[in-house]
Parts: C-alpha cells; sequence; structure tokens
C-alpha cells in the first residue's frame, strides 16, 4: 500500500515515513501542496495524510483539488485546527478523516488500517454472477473475466452501485458520461446492448431492466 504525506514541517514528515515504511507501508512525501497534488494525480496512491496550513497550496484546496479527479481515496486531515467549524470545513472538503496534532502514531496506524479495510470493501461491487473490482478496472461472469471498454465499465458499475433504483437516462448522461447539457441519451442504450452481450444476458434475464421512456435498472437479487 502507497501512502502520500504532505506535510511542510520537514520533522513530522521524516518521523511519519519512518514510522510508517516499519509498518510495511511504501511512503512518498511532498513539502508543500501543489506537489502534493501532482504526486496524487500522477501516481496510483492509496491514502494521504494531509496538513491544512501548507505553501503553494493549502490543504482544504489539494483536498477539493483530489476530489473532483478521485473520489475514493482516503485523506487524513493532520492539523492543529480543531474548532467544530474547522472540522466540518475539512470534511466538506471531502477528507474522510481528521486528528489534531500532536496525535498518537498508534491511533494514527489504527485509523489508516480501518481507511484501508473499508476502502477494499467498497471496492467490490456484486450482482448476481456479476462482480466488479472497480480499482482494478475488472468484471467477472461467474468467476470468468469480461473484458469492458471504459465507458462499459463505468455504466455497469454505476448501474450495480444503484441497484435496486431506476437510474434515469439524464442521470447516466450526467453522472457517467459528465454531460450537463442536452444531448441524444439513445447512446446509452448503444451501450447498455454491448453490455448484455458481453455479459450473454438477453432481456428475459432480468439482472438488468428497462424502463421504457425512463431509463434503466440493476435488479437487486435474493
Amino acid at each position: 500500500m502507497k501512502i502520500l504525506i504532505v506535510e511542510d514541517e520537514v520533522g513530522i514528515a521524516n518521523f511519519l515515513k519512518e514510522g510508517l515504511e516499519e509498518e510495511g507501508y511504501e511512503v512518498l512525501v511532498a513539502n508543500d501542496g501543489r506537489k502534493g497534488f501532482e504526486i496524487s494525480q500522477s501516481q496510483k496512491i492509496d491514502l494521504i495524510l494531509l496538513d491544512w496550513i501548507l505553501p503553494k497550496m493549502t490543504g482544504i484546496e489539494v483536498c477539493k483539488s483530489i476530489r473532483k479527479k478521485d473520489a475514493k481515496v482516503p485523506i487524513i486531515f493532520l492539523t492543529a485546527k480543531d474548532t467544530v467549524q474547522e472540522t466540518i470545513e475539512g470534511l466538506k472538503a471531502g477528507a474522510n478523516d481528521y486528528m489534531k496534532k500532536p496525535f498518537s502514531f498508534d491511533e494514527l496506524i489504527e485509523r489508516i488500517r480501518i481507511h484501508f479495510r473499508t476502502n477494499k470493501e467498497s471496492d467490490e461491487l456484486v450482482l448476481g454472477p456479476i462482480r466488479i473490482i472497480s480499482s482494478k478496472y475488472q468484471v467477472f461472469l461467474n468467476n470468468q473475466e469480461v473484458v469492458f471498454t471504459q465507458r462499459e465499465f463505468e455504466l455497469l458499475s454505476y448501474l450495480i452501485k444503484n441497484k435496486g433504483t431506476v437510474c434515469t437516462r439524464n442521470q447516466i448522461i450526467e453522472d457517467v458520461w459528465d454531460i450537463h447539457f442536452d444531448y441524444d441519451t439513445g447512446v446509452i442504450d448503444v451501450f447498455m446492448n454491448a453490455i448484455r452481450k458481453k455479459l450473454n444476458l438477453n432481456k428475459d434475464q432480468e439482472l438488468f431492466r428497462t424502463i421504457r421512456g425512463v431509463g434503466y435498472m440493476a435488479n437487486e437479487i435474493n
């Protein structure tokens, strides 16, 4: 597991790096916010320890910028700021957790383990015989891997994440295609046909229901 520390106090950064490496983690360090953001975008990072007050970009700015690109990587703020309003501000920016300096290293390790455990559990999506491992862009049907294009994978994942709920065409276009203006939603049908074909599903197999004139729904499987 690779952890990124974004901390401008060299002594704290080195202490954390040495301790985390002793625990078996691979550790990268950035001493300013901009460098931290750049590393987060150029490498596969599994968890980020983020200071609040940083040169070049604040921790809040870094957190918000990362969340625009990556909704999943756990971010833990390590900071002397500890008012309720500041805590709320950090969480609203997209942080998963918040620890006040000075903190117990043992407690930090336990929190990191919890976030890794939670992230691993949420990484897997299941619908009947279909299993998705999101971080690896892998789809399995009855334990046999099926290869999808990126857009097919994103659409399939979106429907399974929202299983039991009707996903309208407009919602799909906005959330999967990231298009926020009038657009021909007929493209969704093309991708759904491709998904059904690759999964060898026909319309009688109700894993994915077409809600005529509305959208699609992944059915809950008991």
